[in-house]
């Protein structure tokens, strides 16, 4: 049986840790208790994981509180709850959002939802790095504003944003801030305190954690953010988001970020070191080699490169026996339109045809490293020679 190939498609999704697993496995067992039977022990003890899991979140992302943390599916529905419950309950202060072009489907998609229905929304465009400039973000802002949502990390160039700028200007405005910060959260450092952050989108998954499982943190002073619920039933979680609570992937999510607490600095050192040697290497064995993205305030472990001449589906096609890499987005691979994110930051349709994102991650070695650069070189060597 021929071996796997070397997984690189760390911002699609991650291997879940086996200490994860191993934190996991009772509440699926043993402790399989309803958090929300408290009467006995079973749910008891469910709830008290909830609970040691909820401080968890709350300390990877600096929030004051536990409470101000709650438990969603994944990020995607954390920013549905924060766009949608946050248009619906501030709606008597105004119908002006602001986002920019570059961010995630569910974000995006969201909100054109609700330009459809008759909100206001401002997609501002980005630089040729992905970035929002601040004068537009403010001359963008009305006394009708209510939210604005710019994510963290970018999915696709690894780009970072200017959270604490961000978060600062909308406090002066009296705005609120959303964030994704899927790709940020466990592998860079977050505060929501210090970057002004109000609500912030978080998902398992991204941090080698389970998968179905994600948060969603809202701010419960200055201000203190009231959303409308999106998701009706049993008032779980104070009523944001209701429906028995997944009690395994809550658990699995609180260790995943306790471990990228203690591990971030070393693996941010190591794989900086891993996407710069590719990088040069790629330069060195194509004439056209462009960088996706910020140059230097990007993600650690996000490599997005443009081959320039060469189709990204062949490089990713010829190279599947031997890496697991990608062209972008994992909800956008089906699509065979080039990468909104890059044409927004001024790729022609061809150089973003030409783009491959590679995504390293915990369980990657230097050999793997080794491996994908001399097996790039010979695929780009044989498509160069066609």
């Amino acid at each position: 049986m021929a071996a796997n190939p070397i997984y690189m498609d760390y911002h699609a999704t991650t291997p879940t840790d086996p200490r994860v697993v191993e934190a996991m496995l009772p509440f699926f067992t043993d402790r399989f208790g309803n958090a929300g039977s408290i009467d006995h022990r079973y749910g008891a003890d469910a709830a008290d994981a909830v609970k040691a899991a909820r401080k968890q979140v709350a300390h990877a992302i600096g929030a004051r509180s536990p409470d101000e943390v709650i438990f969603t599916s994944g990020a995607t529905e954390a920013d549905n709850i924060a766009i949608l419950g946050g248009t619906e309950q501030y709606a008597a202060s105004g119908d002006h959002i602001i986002t920019c072009t570059t961010e995630h489907k569910a974000v995006l998609d969201t909100c054109k939802h609700l330009a459809s229905t008759g909100k206001d929304v401002t997609f501002l465009p980005v630089d040729e790095f992905g970035l929002v400039e601040i004068g537009a973000l403010e001359a963008a802002i009305t006394d009708r504003t209510i939210l604005i949502s710019i994510m963290t990390a970018n999915n696709e160039i690894g780009t970072i944003a200017p959270i604490a700028e961000i978060g600062r200007l909308a406090h002066e405005h009296g705005v609120l801030f959303h964030t994704d910060a899927a790709q940020a959260v466990g592998h860079m450092p977050m505060d929501v305190e210090r970057m002004g952050i109000d609500m912030l989108s978080l998902s398992g998954h991204k941090v080698c954690g389970p998968k179905g499982i994600g948060a969603l943190y809202i701010r419960r002073r200055n201000p203190k953010v009231k959303l409308s619920p999106v998701v009706f039933g049993g008032g779980q979680e104070r009523g944001y988001r209701s429906g028995t609570l997944n009690v395994p992937g809550i658990v699995g999510l609180g260790k995943a970020l306790e471990i990228a607490g203690r591990e971030m600095a070393a693996e941010e050192k190591r794989f900086r070191e891993w996407t710069t040697a590719m990088l040069n290497a790629f330069r060195e064995m194509h004439s056209s080699v462009l960088l996706n993205g910020h140059p230097t305030e990007r993600l650690a472990h996000n490599l997005n490169v443009c081959f320039e001449g060469i189709e990204s589906k062949a490089i990713i096609h010829g190279l599947r026996d031997t890496l697991a890499i990608s062209s972008g987005s994992a909800c956008t691979t089906l699509n065979v339109e080039p990468s909104h994110v890059l044409l927004a930051t001024g790729r022609t349709e061809q150089q973003a045809h030409s783009s491959v994102r590679f995504g390293v991650g915990r369980f990657n070695t230097d050999s793997d490293i080794d491996t994908a650069i001399v097996s790039v070189r010979k695929e780009i060597e044989k498509l160069s020679s066609l």
